[in-house]
């Protein structure tokens, strides 16, 4: 079966797709036209490659890290996507995307933010590439995530508050996506996940496959073979994870497990796990699983980190999930936070709350001795030190 690249209509089995009103049809066809053409050409992947391994700092290290693989008996290496300039996976998209509206002649670039990773990356291609950045995000994404704010505004982009809703990525994305229909024929709209209408999704997904196709290079050079016993990665919309993902999925001696964002219980009612709680249902353009009401309305998730607030999940990994390609696990804010907390104390090294929950898988699932465990360390933490201050204040 084919999980990596969806059909000719957009579609992962049965989600994905593109539902979107009908003035955004000729940007978005735009889109389905010409992106694979445009990301396939010589001069195109020069220019990125070139900018990811002399501007991004690529590849990122495949770290083995010991003291943790003491601690949980097993082989444990961590894919250090932190140490890319701004701080994330986020910029092998973002950079990616607007080389790619340059070459289709847009002037004006908007994206969507949750944790502000995504628009500190997209407003640093922007201020890079010298296009026109407006990132929207969610008030209260904008109070808990100050310091990504003050450097996107620091590189030249507008920020401006979503104040509807939840006041969190979801309506980030709703203020974005009307920007769009307003803003046509100049703006390409980066979205920073594997959401959205087709063809984002895919084109997402074939940015950050960068990471696993290194992953590979990285385990064959270090351990005389491709493919880990294990790889897992942290699930909002799930660009990481799509990224970390990619080149195993159809490998299927690897094991892939994805962590939601559980909040404060899957039960509780403030929750992000979307695979526990989603329906079928469309969100932002496309066919997948979303937490919603018997009637269709959006349920609020809640999560202790920003990245992971959203109440959807992107339709590649909804088909991993129905397949069975993926185990999905929910991890709790307490339990993500203490192994924020762990990782710190063991290796130096502080992760994002987001990727935080992939760590916590530790504590849920037993792994051999021998098995090869590859996590991907999505982010650092420097923007969620303040939650962390807390949690050391209290």
């Amino acid at each position: 079966m084919n999980y990596k690249n969806p059909d000719e209509n957009g579609y992962y089995g049965e989600f994905g797709g593109a539902f979107i009103p009908e003035m955004l049809y000729p940007n978005v066809e735009e889109l389905q036209k010409n992106y694979l053409d445009i990301i396939a050409s010589e001069d195109f992947q020069a220019e990125y490659q070139d900018l990811l391994k002399n501007y991004v700092g690529r590849a990122t290290p495949l770290y083995f890290a010991k003291n943790l693989s003491n601690k949980y008996n097993t082989q444990i290496y961590l894919k250090r996507e932190d140490l890319n300039h701004t701080g994330a996976h986020k910029i092998n998209n973002a950079l990616g995307q607007v080389l790619l509206a340059k070459r289709l002649g847009k002037t004006r670039i908007i994206a969507e933010t949750g944790a502000g990773q995504h628009g500190v990356a997209t407003a640093t291609a922007c201020a890079l590439l010298g296009l026109e950045c407006i990132v929207y995000m969610g008030e209260i994404d904008i109070q808990r995530q100050a310091p990504n704010v003050a450097r996107m505004k620091m590189l030249g982009a507008e920020v401006v508050a979503a104040t509807s809703g939840s006041k969190t990525l979801k309506d980030a994305v709703n203020e974005a996506l009307r920007d769009w229909i307003n803003n046509p024929v100049t703006t390409h709209y980066v979205i920073g996940s594997v959401v959205g209408p087709h063809p984002f999704p895919d084109l997402v997904a074939r940015f950050q496959s960068i990471i696993s196709k290194e992953i590979k290079e990285q385990l064959q050079e270090k351990i005389g073979r491709e493919n880990p016993d294990y790889v897992i990665a942290c699930v909002g919309g799930g660009s990481n994870a799509a990224g970390t993902f990619y080149h195993f999925v159809e490998e299927k001696e690897v094991k892939i497990i994805a962590a939601e964002a559980g909040g404060l219980g899957v039960d509780s009612g403030k929750s992000a796990a979307t695979t526990f709680l989603g329906t079928l249902g469309v969100l932002h353009g496309s066919k997948s699983l979303v937490m919603q009401t018997e009637d269709g309305q959006v349920i609020e998730p809640h999560s202790i980190s920003a990245g992971l607030d959203y109440p959807g999940i992107g339709p590649f990994h909804a088909h991993l999930f129905k397949e069975k390609r993926a185990e999905f696990f929910s991890i709790n804010d307490d339990e993500a936070l203490k192994c924020a907390f762990d990782l710190t104390k063991l290796e130096g090294i502080i992760p994002a709350l987001e990727s935080s929950h992939a760590l916590a898988v530790l504590d849920k699932k037993k792994f051999n001795e021998n098995d090869v465990v590859v996590i991907c360390l999505s982010g650092r933490g420097d923007k969620d030190m303040e939650t962390y201050l807390k949690e050391i204040r209290s």
